[in-house]
């Protein structure tokens, strides 16, 4: 199998499993979602015509101005197509069609930094700011561990390998919500050096608020890579020890590469599939679980989108943030998948 014929079935294999992802959320929180969307939707009509004075007015008694805004909420739900129940094929399949094509409609608790109610813009918002913070830890994590466990994997017993070897227990044995409290403690409050909060003070709109970001942002991005190195060093490290001690290893060492330019070029490429599908999976995996530890510094992104839309069980906001999540979860997969393919063309070939 080619390589485009490999991609092309990848494709289809993501897709059908975002569609059955879509699916699943839509028929958890199907029932529930009909009553808020209904809700809405009457709060809005009665809204609309209390404030026209003019056709406020025109009612002669409480009855016929209920009978009317009733009359007006029927309407606007026959044209939504509320008006079937939440699981007919037609309801199901023109959700799933507005939240591929990103129309989450609106939050119903939760709005923007800029005031809008439309989930997409909230999520548009969100987005940016958890992929620059995990995306920064991820690439940082991903080099020092590599390159260290690269090292450590090629003096196997040495003073660097059971260091890193205990670095990598040690941090992991620690969740990050308390390594970032006692960082809070540490730098914030006792020598003061990083805010305590990593939501900016300043307006979005501020010409400063990058700035004000970007150091807010220090303290979660040194904790997170201070809690993730150490396992990716261990893993690395794992990965080569094997490779090390494969003949090929031997025969450059025999011929008088550098032992620097074998560990980190010809071993080092050999462990590459492994440790790209890793990576992959790191980077969509710290977009998804970014919601404790953005709780925990009041990061301004996803995760702390997401608690909050839990919270008070803001359904359209969780149904949006779910898709974007899986969909970027599902791309880093496919990349995996591209990636391994190319670097060991029998996964391609089924070999």
């Amino acid at each position: 199998m080619g390589l485009r014929r490999y991609a092309a079935t990848r494709v289809i294999t993501m897709f059908a499993v975002l569609l059955i992802t879509l699916f699943i959320t839509i028929a958890l929180v199907g029932s529930n979602m009909d009553s808020i969307l209904k809700q809405g939707i009457a709060y809005q009509v009665r809204t609309e015509i209390t404030e026209g004075t003019t056709a406020a007015g025109q009612f002669q008694s409480v009855e016929e101005f209920e009978a009317f805004v009733q009359e007006r909420i029927d309407q606007r739900v026959a044209i939504l197509g509320l008006d079937e129940p939440w699981y007919s094929p037609q309801r199901i399949g023109l959700s799933m069609y507005k939240i591929l094509l990103l129309d989450f409609g609106h939050a119903t608790f939760l709005t923007s930094d800029l005031g809008s109610s439309d989930v997409r813009d909230i999520i548009l918002e969100k987005l940016p700011r958890t992929i620059l913070l995990f995306t920064t830890a991820t690439i940082i994590i991903s080099i020092v561990g590599i390159f260290l466990g690269a090292l450590a994997g090629s003096k196997v017993g040495s003073a660097v390998d059971r260091l890193t070897s205990s670095f990598a227990v040690i941090s992991s044995s620690f969740p990050v919500w308390w390594v970032g409290m006692l960082m809070i403690f540490l730098f914030a409050f006792t020598y003061q050096i990083f805010p305590a909060r990593a939501t900016p003070d300043l307006s979005p709109e501020d010409p400063g608020y990058i700035g004000a970001l970007l150091y807010h942002m220090t303290l979660p991005l040194i904790t997170i890579v201070l809690i993730g190195f150490g396992a990716w060093a261990y893993l690395v490290r794992n990965f080569m020890v094997g490779i090390m001690q494969e003949d090929f290893v031997t025969a450059k060492r025999a011929i008088g590469i550098r032992p620097r330019r074998i560990i980190y070029l010809h071993a080092l490429k050999n462990a590459a599939p492994p440790i790209v599908t890793i990576l992959a999976l790191s980077l969509s995996g710290s977009l998804g679980g970014a919601i404790i530890t953005e709780a925990v510094f009041d990061w301004p992104g996803m995760g702390r989108l997401y608690f909050e839309a839990i919270t008070v069980m803001d359904l359209p906001v969780i149904i949006g943030a779910t898709y974007v999540l899986t969909a970027f979860f599902l791309i880093s997969i496919f990349v995996a998948d591209i990636l391994y393919g190319y670097f060991d063309p029998r996964v391609r070939t089924g070999q």
